[in-house]
């Protein structure tokens, strides 16, 4: 049972966008969530961190769509939502920016000898961020790490990924795939592993292991960040940040008119 009324956010407060639910919180309020699971020991925990391409996403494909809505979290990682947030009466301050999520709840937690799973990343990727965050936050505690390959695995495969896991011990896996493979990652195997809490953190793998520069915080922190990121890998991104980011503003410009209802 969560105990909503000592947190700093209660994880009740939540407004819809294209029929997306995503709660009204900020990153203390998640890693309070995440420590009282892990304290609990309730396994199958997961934590959505949502921009405006997830939303878009999940507006197109209503299986993801549920996905996002079976989140135990689905954070504001993106400016628009925050924004948006504040129009429906929430007065979040700031987005909840997986990468500082990642590095918050490390930080605040390294003594308290939880056990880490870090699984994403292309070749390496996972081995490096495990040993950086290793001597980044003394005390923390490395469980495993897995990066799977750019195809789907066999039932094999995963099988034994799962068992590889769940022998670690681990209090909490993060995920960095991109969206939306590993949020349905998460959905899809939350009930296997005998770990209470899994957060999709998308690019952090790559950003803590220097592989890919983060945008500038003042970028970050007003909304540009995806202008950076595209100006860095235009062919990578052009259809996420152009297509996915003009049908957003549209969908929900409709919404917010009361021209149309999304479900």
């Amino acid at each position: 049972m969560l105990h909503t009324g000592s947190f700093p956010d209660d994880k009740d407060a939540s407004y819809r966008l294209l029929g997306v639910r995503v709660n009204a919180i900020q990153i203390p309020g998640v890693v309070a969530y995440m420590k009282e699971w892990i304290c609990e020991r309730q396994r199958g925990h997961f934590v959505a961190v949502t921009g405006m391409h997830g939303v878009t996403e999940a507006h197109h494909d209503p299986t993801f769509r549920a996905v996002l809505n079976d989140a135990d979290l689905v954070v504001p990682d993106g400016m628009p939502l925050v924004w948006l947030a504040r129009s429906k009466g929430h007065p979040l301050k700031r987005r909840v920016y997986g990468p500082e999520l990642m590095a918050t709840f490390c930080e605040e937690t390294a003594a308290k000898g939880y056990r880490h799973f870090f699984y994403g990343g292309a070749p390496g990727v996972a081995d490096e961020l495990a040993a950086r965050f290793v001597a980044r936050f003394p005390g923390l505690i490395l469980a495993g790490t897995y990066c799977p390959p750019f195809r789907a695995l066999t039932d094999r495969e995963d099988r034994e990924v799962i068992e590889t896991i769940n022998r670690s011990r681990a209090d909490i896996v993060w995920v960095g795939l991109s969206t939306p493979k590993q949020e349905r990652w998460m959905f899809e195997h939350r009930d296997r592993l005998e770990v209470p809490v899994l957060v999709g953190v998308g690019a952090a793998f790559d950003f803590h292991t220097d592989r890919v520069a983060q945008a500038p915080e003042w970028m970050r922190e007003n909304g540009l960040e995806w202008f950076f990121r595209l100006l860095r890998e235009p062919r990578r991104l052009w259809r996420r940040y152009l297509v996915y980011g003009s049908q957003f503003t549209f969908f929900v410009a409709l919404e917010l008119a009361g021209l149309k209802k999304f479900d």
